[in-house]
Protein backbone atom coordinates (compact mmCIF):
# COMPACT_ATOMS: atom_id res chain seq x y z
CA UNK A 1 0.00 0.00 0.00
CA UNK A 2 1.27 3.69 -0.32
CA UNK A 3 0.71 6.80 1.16
CA UNK A 4 -0.55 9.96 -0.35
CA UNK A 5 2.06 12.37 -1.35
CA UNK A 6 2.95 14.84 1.94
CA UNK A 7 0.49 18.04 0.36
CA UNK A 8 -1.90 20.21 1.88
CA UNK A 9 -5.51 18.73 1.05
CA UNK A 10 -8.31 21.34 0.76
CA UNK A 11 -11.63 19.16 1.47
CA UNK A 12 -13.13 16.23 1.29
CA UNK A 13 -12.87 16.01 -2.87
CA UNK A 14 -9.48 17.40 -2.75
CA UNK A 15 -8.64 13.94 -1.98
CA UNK A 16 -9.93 12.53 -5.86
CA UNK A 17 -7.86 13.71 -8.95
CA UNK A 18 -9.61 17.14 -10.06
CA UNK A 19 -12.75 17.33 -11.15
CA UNK A 20 -13.07 17.39 -15.10
CA UNK A 21 -15.54 20.30 -16.51
CA UNK A 22 -18.69 17.58 -16.50
CA UNK A 23 -18.00 16.45 -13.15
CA UNK A 24 -18.02 20.52 -11.87
CA UNK A 25 -21.49 20.17 -14.07
CA UNK A 26 -22.70 16.98 -12.57
CA UNK A 27 -21.73 18.76 -8.59
CA UNK A 28 -23.66 22.40 -9.66
CA UNK A 29 -26.73 19.89 -10.90
CA UNK A 30 -26.70 18.34 -7.84
CA UNK A 31 -26.82 20.83 -5.76
CA UNK A 32 -29.58 22.50 -7.94
CA UNK A 33 -31.31 19.20 -7.78
CA UNK A 34 -31.41 18.80 -3.75
CA UNK A 35 -33.09 22.77 -3.92
CA UNK A 36 -30.07 23.76 -2.12
CA UNK A 37 -29.14 27.81 -2.75
CA UNK A 38 -25.59 27.87 -4.91
CA UNK A 39 -22.83 30.34 -4.30
CA UNK A 40 -19.18 30.92 -5.33
CA UNK A 41 -17.01 32.18 -3.38
CA UNK A 42 -12.70 32.80 -3.56
CA UNK A 43 -10.11 33.40 -1.29
CA UNK A 44 -5.91 33.85 -1.68
CA UNK A 45 -5.47 31.29 0.93
CA UNK A 46 -7.02 27.86 1.01
CA UNK A 47 -5.83 27.25 4.82
CA UNK A 48 -8.86 24.64 6.24
CA UNK A 49 -8.97 26.88 9.04
CA UNK A 50 -10.17 29.67 7.32
CA UNK A 51 -13.66 29.93 7.92
CA UNK A 52 -14.11 33.25 6.05
CA UNK A 53 -13.82 33.18 1.99
CA UNK A 54 -15.16 36.14 0.19
CA UNK A 55 -18.41 36.01 -1.60
CA UNK A 56 -18.89 36.69 -5.61
CA UNK A 57 -22.17 38.75 -5.87
CA UNK A 58 -25.03 37.18 -3.93
CA UNK A 59 -25.85 33.46 -3.42
CA UNK A 60 -27.78 32.67 -6.43
CA UNK A 61 -31.46 32.72 -5.11
CA UNK A 62 -33.08 32.45 -8.44
CA UNK A 63 -30.60 30.02 -10.08
CA UNK A 64 -32.24 27.40 -12.09
CA UNK A 65 -29.67 25.94 -14.69
CA UNK A 66 -25.99 25.09 -13.90
CA UNK A 67 -25.32 27.19 -16.88
CA UNK A 68 -26.19 30.27 -14.70
CA UNK A 69 -24.26 28.56 -11.80
CA UNK A 70 -21.03 28.22 -14.31
CA UNK A 71 -21.24 31.55 -16.12
CA UNK A 72 -20.46 33.27 -12.24
CA UNK A 73 -17.40 30.57 -11.67
CA UNK A 74 -16.17 31.82 -14.93
CA UNK A 75 -16.89 35.77 -14.17
CA UNK A 76 -15.10 35.30 -11.01
CA UNK A 77 -11.98 33.23 -12.01
CA UNK A 78 -11.69 36.02 -14.97
CA UNK A 79 -11.37 38.49 -12.69
CA UNK A 80 -9.60 36.44 -9.47
CA UNK A 81 -7.30 34.25 -11.20
CA UNK A 82 -4.90 34.00 -8.64
CA UNK A 83 -6.96 33.24 -6.07
CA UNK A 84 -8.94 29.90 -5.12
CA UNK A 85 -12.19 29.64 -6.06
CA UNK A 86 -15.43 27.24 -4.52
CA UNK A 87 -18.35 26.87 -5.02
CA UNK A 88 -20.70 26.09 -2.20
CA UNK A 89 -24.99 25.21 -1.82
CA UNK A 90 -26.47 26.79 1.32
CA UNK A 91 -29.91 24.36 2.72
CA UNK A 92 -32.18 27.38 3.55
CA UNK A 93 -34.14 24.86 6.02
CA UNK A 94 -31.32 24.19 8.35
CA UNK A 95 -29.48 27.33 7.35
CA UNK A 96 -25.91 26.30 7.32
CA UNK A 97 -23.58 25.37 4.41
CA UNK A 98 -24.35 21.79 3.12
CA UNK A 99 -21.60 21.59 0.62
CA UNK A 100 -18.53 22.87 -0.90
CA UNK A 101 -15.79 22.15 -3.32
CA UNK A 102 -12.73 23.62 -5.08
CA UNK A 103 -13.29 24.55 -9.02
CA UNK A 104 -10.02 26.34 -9.51
CA UNK A 105 -6.48 26.80 -7.99
CA UNK A 106 -4.08 29.84 -8.77
CA UNK A 107 -1.44 28.57 -10.68
CA UNK A 108 -3.14 25.17 -11.73
CA UNK A 109 -3.00 23.87 -15.26
CA UNK A 110 -6.27 21.59 -14.48
CA UNK A 111 -7.60 22.36 -17.27
CA UNK A 112 -11.09 23.27 -15.70
CA UNK A 113 -13.02 25.48 -18.41
CA UNK A 114 -15.29 26.75 -15.53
Amino acid sequence: MKTLPKERRYETLSYLPPLTDSQIEKQVAYILSMGYIPAVEFNEDSDPTAYYWTMWKLPLFKATTTSEVLSEVQACRSEYSNCFIRVVGFDNVKQCQILSFIVHKPGSNSGYRY
